[in-house]
């Protein structure tokens, strides 16, 4: 395959999962923001800042409202970031490599831009956000149930999947880190009536509640709640869940080219790394110092698959 066309795969899969993760932490900050008296503005400046686009924010915006931020969020074409921008760059990615694609993903990926496209042309009111949400997760999940179950498992395949899991673990990293360093409001908070709301917002926003609820019943606390969004490789948004998929899907490309390249040692590492740990070593080392360099490592290792498969050649 060219690596022009692997490429695309791959970041046609990240932009849908990225989409669908926007959506679903503008429903965690709309959630945690009713868990405040005061405006929510820490809640919608953490949303902004696990997005990555706060100060892309600020330079349009004095103040964090959460209308302006939903908006910027959501629709606004100058923010490479928001849904909008990121669906039109799947679409984009998903014509480019159509004839790799069978007609069912193409036309789920066409089909849903355009109906998002219509939905976000004028500003969503908060009635209508839950429906615009639900209308973007849904997407993701048709264009994701399209490839499971129309796509030979072949190198396009693994190429779609890296692509998810990548962008997958990333945001699950940043979800939870943003809640321990940047949401908080104090330390003196931990453990109080308004921590455990946030948590259950995260594992909201996650799409993680009921699982855990089914494994953890009536132990709701962060330190459960961490281990399961990191080294429990039954949940399918997990770190380990994603790092497991990772090097299955990396073997299998090793054995359809026939060699083995410097991004398949360097994922075979990074999942002993993650999975040789328990949650009491990732707390004494640092809940937020270990996310800082999860991040870099899972960076690190798109940009190496990158390279190793010629993605710009």
């Amino acid at each position: 395959m060219l690596g022009k066309t692997a490429g695309g795969l791959l970041w046609l899969s990240r932009y849908l999962e990225r989409s669908e993760n926007t959506a679903r932490l503008v429903e965690a900050g709309f959630r945690m923001a009713l868990t405040r008296a005061a405006a929510g503005e820490d809640e919608w400046a953490s949303v902004l800042t696990t997005v990555g686009c706060l100060d892309a924010y600020y330079a349009r915006h004095d103040t964090i409202s959460p209308n302006a931020a939903v908006d910027f969020l959501l629709r606004d074409k100058t923010n490479p970031l928001s849904v909008y921008s990121v669906m039109r760059a799947a679409r984009d990615n998903a014509r480019a490599t159509r004839t790799a694609l069978t007609r069912e993903v193409w036309e789920a990926v066409n089909d849903g831009w355009m109906q998002l496209k219509e939905m976000l042309k004028r500003p969503v009111s908060q009635a209508e956000l839950p429906k615009v949400l639900t209308a973007v997760r849904q997407l993701s999940a048709l264009v994701r149930g399209a490839l499971q179950g129309t796509m030979l498992r072949n190198d396009i395949f693994s190429f779609s999947r890296i692509g998810s899991l990548i962008e997958r673990a990333d945001n699950t990293a940043r979800i939870l880190d943003v809640k321990y360093y940047v949401l908080l409001p104090t330390g003196a908070s931990v453990g109080s009536s308004l921590d455990n709301v946030q948590w259950e917002m995260i594992l909201r926003s996650a799409s993680a509640d009921k699982s855990f609820h089914w494994l953890y019943p009536g132990n709701a606390n962060p330190k459960a709640i961490a281990e399961f969004l990191i080294l429990d490789a039954r949940m399918p948004r997990s770190l380990a869940y994603c790092y497991d998929e990772l090097v299955g899907h990396l073997a299998a490309l090793e054995s359809e080219y026939g060699d083995r390249r410097p991004c398949h040692d360097l994922v075979a590492s990074l999942e002993a790394s993650l999975t040789g740990r328990s949650i009491d070593d990732i707390i004494d080392f640092g809940l937020h110092e270990f996310i800082r360099e999860f991040l870099r490592a899972n960076a690190a290792l798109a940009a190496q698959i990158e390279t190793d498969y010629r993605f710009y050649e």
